[in-house]
């Protein structure tokens, strides 16, 4: 499936308002509300809409810690990394872990209760013998800027 210019703004509202209505979001696209669903459906059928979900606010519910750790990895063949992601993917705090190019190999983030529990599940992820050489903590102080959206007007542009 190739994307349109229509396409593309879809996307982009609906990732900032996952809950407007199908008559609410033709109208921002200039569609009339029934193409405008076909091509939500196609969408969603072609996977380019994995789902929708609730930005929850954390404030409300309580503090939290959040944690950037750099990690690298003693050796780097394809079996070293495959066990260093099969142990951490089963960690729920873990929200992302990226591969990355440079001075170390994963960049994740962890959002925990607080610092004991961060250092909890990482005592245990150097214990478990899956290749970690080292690893750097960074804790989050403030978050200034987060965006839950692409900039998807700029990445593809139409």
């Amino acid at each position: 499936m190739k994307l349109d210019r229509i396409d593309i703004k879809i996307l982009h509202e609906l990732q900032k308002n996952g809950r407007v209505t199908n008559v609410e979001l033709a109208e921002l696209v200039s569609l009339s509300p029934s193409p405008c669903l076909i091509r939500v459906k196609k969408l969603q059928a072609e996977g380019y809409i994995e789902g929708y979900s609730a930005q929850v606010n954390m404030v409300k519910l309580g503090q939290t810690l959040t944690v950037f750790t750099e990690v690298t990895l003693k050796n780097h063949r394809q079996i070293d990394f495959a066990r260093f992601l099969a142990a951490v993917d089963k960690i729920d705090q873990l929200i992302e872990c990226h591969l990355v190019s440079g001075g170390y190999d994963y960049m994740m983030k962890f959002v925990t209760a607080g610092i004991g529990e961060y250092q909890a599940i990482m005592e245990r992820l150097t214990d478990m013998d899956i290749g970690i050489d080292k690893y750097f903590s960074y804790v989050v102080l403030k978050s200034p800027i987060v965006r839950s959206h692409m900039p998807l007007s700029s990445l593809f542009p139409l």
